[in-house]
Formats: C-alpha cells, sequence, structure tokens
C-alpha cells in the first residue's frame, strides 16, 4: 500500500460481514514501530540485572570475604611500595594465558573453523559469563555452544570442541599439580587439602576416562542404551541423538590416534595454565617477594582444582581463600600474599567480566551487519528436535 492510498484509508475503516473492524495495513504497522523500543529496552533491562548481580559481587567479596583475611586492614597501606612496572607485566602474562586458550580451542575444533579473533571473542564472553553466573563452568559452556553454532559451527564439532577445551584442560591442570605435589611433599609434608584436590582431580580423570571408554570401546552400546531413553523422552529425536553420538565418537577417534594433534593441544593448555600461574609469581614479585616455582604450582593447583566445585562463580572467595594461607605457608609474608593475591584476582577474575560483555556486544553487531548469521540451532542441528 503506498503513501496516497494510506490517506485515502485513512478516513474510516472497512468493517466486516458481522459489523467487525477490519483491520487495515496502517493499524498493523503500528506494533512494529514499536518492536525496536521494546527490544531496546529489553536490551537495557538485561544490562541493569547483571551489572546489578556484579553490584551485589562486589558487596559480597567487600564485607564478607575479605574482612575474613585476616591483616587485610593493615595490608592496604602497603599498595604503595608495588612495582607497577611489574604490575604491568603481571597483566601482560594473563593476556598471553587468554591467548593460549584462544590457541587450544583453535587446535581441537574441527575444521571448518572460525577465525582466532572470533574465537578469541567467544572464549572472553564465555568467561565472562562464568565469572557472573553460579554453577561452574555450565553457563559459559552453554553461552560458548551458542555462539559456535552462530558462527556456522556445526552443532556437534562444537559439542566436541567444548567438551575436548573443557575436560582437557582440567587433565592438564591436574597433571601440573600431581607433578608439583610428587617434588613439594618431601620438602614440606603432606597437608588435608591436598588430599582433598587429588580426589578431585582423580575423579574428574576417572568421569573423563569413562566417557572416552563409553564413545570409543563400547560406542554401540552407548548409543543403543541413548537410544532407548530417547524413546522415552518427548521431544527428543532418537535417530537424531545416536547419530550426533557416532559423530562425537569418531571426532575423539580422530583425536586419539593423532599424536600431534594431541601434542598441540597439550602444549596450550599447559601454557595456558602456566602463563596464568606465572601472573600470579609476577604479582608476589611486585610486592618484594620471590616464590619457588614449583611451590607456586602447588598452591596454584590447590586453589584451582579446589575451584572446580560449583560453589561461587569463577571460584570467588574459594581461590582466595585457598592461595593466600598457602603462599603464606610457603614463606610469603602475609602482607604480600593478601596484595598480590588480589591483585592477581582483578586481572584473572574481575577485569574478564567487563571485556567480555563488550566482547559479546560486538559479536551481536558484527551477525547483525552482516558477518553472520544471528540465528539460534540445537544440539541436533537447524531443524530441530523432529
Amino acid at each position: 500500500m503506498g503513501y496516497d492510498d494510506l490517506q485515502e484509508g485513512s478516513t474510516g475503516r472497512e468493517h466486516a460481514v458481522d459489523g467487525t473492524p477490519e483491520p487495515d495495513d496502517a493499524a498493523t504497522a503500528v506494533p512494529t514501530a514499536h518492536r525496536p523500543v521494546r527490544s531496546l529496552g529489553r536490551r537495557i533491562l538485561r544490562l541493569i540485572r547483571h551489572m546489578a548481580v556484579l553490584l551485589i559481587m562486589a558487596l559480597v567479596v567487600e564485607y564478607a570475604v575479605l574482612p575474613l583475611i585476616p591483616g587485610i586492614k593493615k595490608s592496604l597501606h602497603a599498595l604503595g611500595s608495588a612495582n607497577v612496572g611489574i604490575l604491568v607485566l603481571g597483566l601482560g602474562l594473563e593476556v598471553a594465558a587468554l591467548v593460549a586458550y584462544v590457541q587450544l580451542t583453535h587446535t581441537v575444533m574441527p575444521d571448518p573453523k572460525p577465525r582466532r579473533t572470533r574465537l578469541a571473542r567467544i572464549n572472553l564472553s564465555t568467561l565472562a559469563l562464568s565469572h557472573i553466573v553460579p554453577g561452574g563452568t555450565g553457563p559459559g559452556t552453554a553461552l560458548g555452544y551458542r555462539l559456535l553454532t552462530q558462527e556456522d559451527v556445526t552443532p556437534v564439532n562444537a559439542t566436541y570442541a567444548l567438551t575436548i577445551q573443557g575436560v582437557g584442560s582440567a587433565i592438564v591442570l591436574n597433571g601440573i599439580f600431581w607433578v608439583a605435589l610428587v617434588v613439594s611433599i618431601p620438602l614440606y609434608g603432606y597437608q588435608p587439602l591436598y588430599g582433598i584436590a587429588a580426589g578431585i582431580g582423580t575423579l574428574m580423570l576417572a568421569i573423563f576416562g569413562a566417557v572416552v571408554y563409553l564413545t570409543m570401546k563400547g560406542r554401540e552400546r552407548t548409543v543403543q542404551l541413548a537410544g532407548r531413553l530417547a524413546r522415552k523422552i518427548p521431544l527428543l529425536p532418537e535417530a537424531k541423538l545416536t547419530n550426533l553420538l557416532r559423530q562425537i565418537a569418531d571426532r575423539f577417534h580422530s583425536l586419539l590416534v593423532n599424536p600431534r594433534l594431541m601434542r598441540r593441544a597439550i602444549m596450550w593448555a599447559a601454557a595456558n595454565w602456566l602463563l596464568d600461574a606465572a601472573s600470579l609469581w609476577v604479582f608476589i614479585l611486585a610486592f618484594g617477594k620471590t616464590l619457588m616455582p614449583i611451590d607456586l604450582l602447588v598452591a596454584y593447583g590447590l586453589a584451582n582444582i579446589l575451584a572446580v566445585l560449583p560453589i561461587t562463580p569463577g571460584g570467588l572467595g574459594i581461590i582466595e581463600g585457598v592461595l593466600i594461607p598457602t603462599l603464606h605457608g610457603f614463606g610469603v609474608p602475609k602482607t604480600a600474599a593478601i596484595l598480590a593475591v588480589l591483585g592477581y584476582r582483578f586481572v584473572n577474575f574481575w577485569l574478564p567480566i567487563p571485556a567480555g560483555g563488550i566482547t559479546y556486544l560486538s559479536l551481536r553487531v558484527s551477525r547483525r551487519n552482516g558477518h553472520g548469521r544471528l540465528r539460534d540451532r540445537d544440539l541436533f542441528g537447524p531443524a530441530g528436535p523432529a
């Protein structure tokens, strides 16, 4: 309908046979005009909710976590003694750790894969969500899956890459911790927390081993069991689920029979953890104290393995509560330990939140501008469950 036709039709509405007004084009165009306003309002409300969560978390840290750390108030005056150049180096090492994690994602992602710059933005977005929402890495993994599939990564490849990335990285962390523990125990003795961390690591390895066995050796039996379960669950397509499991098993097999790919994945996962630990070591150095690398790795591995428990977002409070006394037990003065850990956690935990929010918005803007398709795909493919 053109502009002149709209003007002519504006003098009155045509009526249907039963006397009810017949909606014209102008009437149906009104809701469309308000859609951008409603969409903007929803985005503003989401932003307000996220900021409220961040504010609550900051208040919890300020008034609940920090007062539990002995000597925190007496330690704050020592901030002025920190070496600014070394602190900047610690920030640089943290950025390098994130780059190594991007390389890990790129290594395990089957072809075709997104560019590294887009993978970096996806990783940072998921990291930010994991630092906001409790539940371990679950919410971040779900967001990562959605963002990857919106980048034309197939659902199977996205599921496989996120599984290998997360579980494989955790296994490498446990390996680093076990090596450091074997060296450290004869020197400093056994601590009860070591057993707890070792138990969590062993459980994770057992779960991963069971998954590998079920998808490799017991593949057909697992697929048949999944098919029987799918038949009992509404809207869960049996054929697509079993096909998904077979494809994931094929990708597991291709990884295990490719030693070069395995070495690269382990190398980037280890680089991610070691660069992150080096950032903590540099923050300790900035306050005038050095620490043996093996002691650092024991404290670092202990804190990060215990942080796997989905109690707080990103191990907030758990990592600080483990690192500070452990570092102090290894000879770092309490003041230096407190300030170093809080500075490290600022670049490790807090900075990725606003950075991830910015990268998430940039991904949405780029997709709307034609650099990707703004759509959702579920686990079973573009068409969804049959």
